[in-house]
């Protein structure tokens, strides 16, 4: 049952992160984003994973959601890098 709810807790969490990668996409700029609060999700779901990987006993499919959010925040993260990439560009030119 604890497997059950954490991975309710996991998709709740994760359901949001394809909206906000594809709004970084069409966005182009870093404003409204915070590079701290990615880097602490980020690092919290490697802990997570390696809590997953290290316990006695742990399911697959529990670890899948944890990788599936780690690689979507990290989408962002590379999104979040491209834009102030482009805004520093758009800075100059003006």
């Amino acid at each position: 049952m604890s497997e059950f709810l954490e991975i309710i807790m996991i998709v709740s969490f994760g359901a949001s992160w394809p909206l906000n990668v594809l709004k970084s996409w069409r966005a182009r700029t870093t404003k409204g984003k915070s590079l701290a609060f990615l880097c602490l999700i980020f690092f919290g779901y490697i802990a997570g994973i390696i809590s997953k990987l290290t316990a006695e006993s742990f399911k697959w499919y529990v670890l899948f959601f944890y990788v599936l959010n780690l690689v979507m925040v990290g989408t962002d993260l590379c999104l979040y890098y491209r834009n102030y990439l482009l805004d520093k560009k758009t800075e100059e030119n003006v």
